[in-house]
């Protein structure tokens, strides 16, 4: 355990050192359509009719989840499509990561992002909240927010914690570790203690700005996610309503 705090705590020195934050975040009243990746470009009622016929798994993210200097196919969402389809499972990841977005972005974004026929919302958010040091009680409501909404439309929720950088303090890096352990407490979710795993602090799978994962790192946050996603998704893919699954399409 605290040989892996020292990792994440690494990789937070690096941020303190000066790397950049996550991107710019959308001007408020501005449609996130503008920020999305290339890949992710058309609207969800555009997507092709292959996409259209499958379930669609959704990661409310930012720029970890958007690939940020990354080609589309070496983030870590592509990388876990490839899992789903190596699997045959009629299933569509949906990568819905704007660069520099806190949970507060997200939140306010969630009615887009759940557009279709989302079966799983994975949240993937906090990482610029901590790098802007915002208040953890704000974050925590944010998350409850996003959760709350997306259960109550029946929508299960994969909830991927983040950790704080050292620099604001071990009280602050404390609590903030502690609103997913609470989340994941006090909601009905599956809970990932930390979404760069194995990733943080580790030069060799990081690009230059120690920040966002290389191809490598994305592939190894993708192994990580798949560990807890792969029955989640084995079952989704044999679920009444899902095509080719247990009923009727």
């Amino acid at each position: 355990m605290n040989g892996m705090r020292a990792v994440r705590a690494t990789l937070w020195i690096l941020l303190a050192a000066g790397a950049p934050a996550c991107g710019a975040t959308p001007p408020d009243g501005v449609d996130p359509v503008a920020f999305r990746t290339a890949s992710d470009a058309a609207p969800p009622d555009t997507v092709s009719a292959a996409a259209g016929l499958r379930a669609r798994v959704v990661i409310l993210g930012d720029s970890l989840t958007a690939g940020l200097g990354l080609p589309e196919p070496e983030a870590f969402p592509a990388r876990l499509q490839a899992r789903v389809d190596a699997a045959g499972w009629p299933i569509e990841i949906a990568a819905r990561g704007v660069s520099g977005d806190t949970t507060a972005g997200g939140r306010r974004r969630l009615d887009w992002a759940l557009d279709g026929d989302v079966r799983l919302l994975i949240v993937a958010l906090g990482g610029n909240d901590a790098l802007r040091g915002l208040p953890v009680r704000q974050m925590h409501e944010n998350l409850a927010a996003i959760i709350d909404d997306a259960e109550g439309r029946g929508v299960p929720v994969v909830l991927a914690g983040m950790e704080a950088p050292p620099n604001f303090g071990p009280a602050y890096t404390s609590e903030f570790r502690e609103v997913f352990q609470t989340l994941a407490a006090t909601r009905d979710v599956t809970y990932i203690p930390f979404l760069l795993e194995g990733v943080a602090g580790d030069r060799t799978l990081n690009q230059r700005d120690g920040i966002h994962p290389n191809a490598a790192g994305a592939e190894r946050v993708a192994a990580h996610l798949w560990t807890t996603l792969e029955p989640l998704m084995a079952e989704l893919a044999e679920a009444p309503g899902t095509p080719g699954g247990g009923g009727t399409p």
